[in-house]
């Protein structure tokens, strides 16, 4: 049984890679010929707006991790009969939600963007046109996670690579359009986005009517399944609000001290932490719904491996592909980027370190939302996570530099990660011994290691191509750490066996 399951969680983390590589190549291009078109003020400003709009939306995000749980939940469940009741209150919540942001988004929201933010006067019209352009987008995203989350909850991950096609497609489109069009770049780049994000929501609601029956919507209200979920939904609420608060909002106080051009180096930090952390987030989507599922169905000892599995390789994984570019992130985006906005490299930097970390939690995050027991775990996380904000702007204020506020979200992270640990503990019998032995341990040994190799690469005496040699033999490099250090010999036999197998088919095939 786990064997099949670890070949379906495979199967769809390479469907899901197959989607992530495909949307990465194109966001990376995008977003190069997006900053030149626009300049380093305007994207600086569109991504301001459009990250303060998230700011408005930690309910949906509350709601989205609340509809994926209980979904997985009930399929886990012998019988599956409330998936349907389940899918249509997801929907009726939603909906109440997309109410209540656009009422707070086009009042609060747009005084606080129009009168607080440091926006300079001539572009201020064009900034508010993108704040009701990028909030109707998010209007209509927050209507479209009970679709996304039955489509993960029946593991079907095949559907997101090929609805991926289409929207990095489109999206490559825009960055055409936006060459030819004589209007305002800004105003059309957040228009277009739009649409573009209306057409996908589109046909993932179709591709659910005609496959999941469960997922037709109908007037339904069932009010003790409401205050279920919304009663795990306000718990989980201050989990995301914490973290939008602490991400999106040391975005505003950015702006405030430095002004736009220091949002577009962050804009352009987190696109590249979040390619390289899409990885990671594509693999934990694939054993979501795996872990869920054991919980239902009391088979903790293999929700137990997920977790230490999931806590380890995910940063092995990352940190293969993070480490060549924090050690030449000044050569990469120089390459990638016309124009690199101050501050841009140390940002990136940092901002990996805090994902590596970050990266280790993610399995303990759906164990946690798994069991729906989250008061303690929300009320605590939560806690540590908001003081990200005051924290960053009382530092600011005392004078310093930018990169100040990256630090105090990765020792947020530390923090949390023991919090968790420590939560955890009761709710699932979690060993914190055997998650020090198993996971923590291997991956301060593997990251201190590949650390120190990288580093003598680096400043060793090297030849004209000296960054494509030093890229190169980091990868090596690291992949022996992890070989060496980060896996048990048990793990390494699994390893060298997939390796003949792979490879004697080619051999057959080769001799015949």
């Amino acid at each position: 049984m786990e064997a099949n399951n670890y070949k379906r969680m495979l199967k769809n983390a390479g469907l899901l890679y197959f989607r992530m590589l495909l949307t990465m190549a194109v966001t990376l291009y995008t977003s190069r010929v997006v900053l030149a078109t626009l300049g380093v003020e305007d994207f600086g400003i569109y991504h301001l707006v459009g990250g303060f709009i998230t700011v408005l939306g930690f309910l949906h995000g509350a709601m989205s991790s609340a509809t994926q749980r209980f979904l997985s939940f009930e399929i886990g469940k012998p019988g599956t009969a409330g998936i349907s009741n389940i899918f249509i209150m997801s929907m009726n919540i939603h909906l109440l939600i997309a109410a209540g942001i656009l009422v707070v988004g086009e009042t609060a929201g747009l005084w606080f963007v129009t009168t607080q933010l440091t926006i300079p006067t001539e572009r201020i019209a064009a900034a508010q046109w993108v704040y009701h352009l990028s909030l109707f987008s998010f209007l209509v995203t927050i209507i479209s996670v009970p679709y996304n989350a039955i489509i993960i909850a029946h593991e079907r991950m095949s559907v997101f690579a090929w609805v991926s096609i289409i929207d990095v497609s489109l999206k490559l489109l825009i960055v055409f359009i936006l060459a030819w069009v004589k209007t305002d770049h800004l105003i059309t780049y957040a228009a277009l986005t739009l649409a573009v994000v209306v057409l996908i929501t589109a046909i993932y609601k179709l591709y659910c009517s005609k496959t999941f029956p469960d997922s037709k919507f109908r007037l339904y209200w069932e009010s003790i399944l409401f205050k279920t979920m919304l009663s795990y939904t306000g718990w989980n609420m201050w989990g995301n609000a914490a973290s939008v608060l602490g991400n999106q909002g040391v975005n505003v106080i950015l702006n405030i001290f430095f002004g736009p051009a220091v949002n577009a180096a962050r804009a352009i930090t987190f696109q590249v932490s979040g390619a390289l952390n899409s990885f990671v987030q594509n693999l934990q989507v694939a054993a979501n719904p795996q872990i869920i599922k054991s919980y239902a169905s009391g088979d903790l000892d293999y929700m137990h491996k997920l977790v230490y599995y999931g806590a380890k390789y995910n940063f092995f994984l990352l940190l293969f592909l993070a480490l060549p570019v924090a050690i030449e992130v000044d050569t990469i985006l120089n390459l990638w980027l016309t124009v690199v906005p101050e501050h841009t490299g140390t940002f990136v930097q940092l901002a990996l370190v805090g994902i590596l970390i970050d990266s280790i939690s993610a399995p303990l995050i759906t164990a946690a939302q798994a069991t729906g027991k989250i008061k303690l775990y929300q009320t605590v996380v939560g806690g540590i996570l908001l003081f990200n904000l005051p924290l960053s702007y009382l530092l600011l204020y005392a004078g310093f530099a930018p990169s100040i506020a990256f630090m105090v979200s990765i020792a947020l992270s530390i923090a949390s990660l023991f919090a968790r640990l420590a939560i955890l503990k009761p709710l699932i019998s979690l060993s914190i011994g055997r998650f020090t032995s198993l996971v923590l341990l291997r991956v301060v040994g593997v990251g201190l290691a590949s650390m120190a190799m990288a580093l003598l690469i680096k400043y060793m005496p090297q030849g004209d191509d000296s960054d494509i040699f030093m890229i190169a033999c980091t990868f090596i490099s690291t992949a022996g750490c992890i070989y060496l250090i980060g896996i048990n010999a048990e793990e390494r036999s699994q390893l060298v066996n997939l390796a003949r197998r792979l490879h004697n088919p080619y051999a057959k095939k080769k001799r015949s």
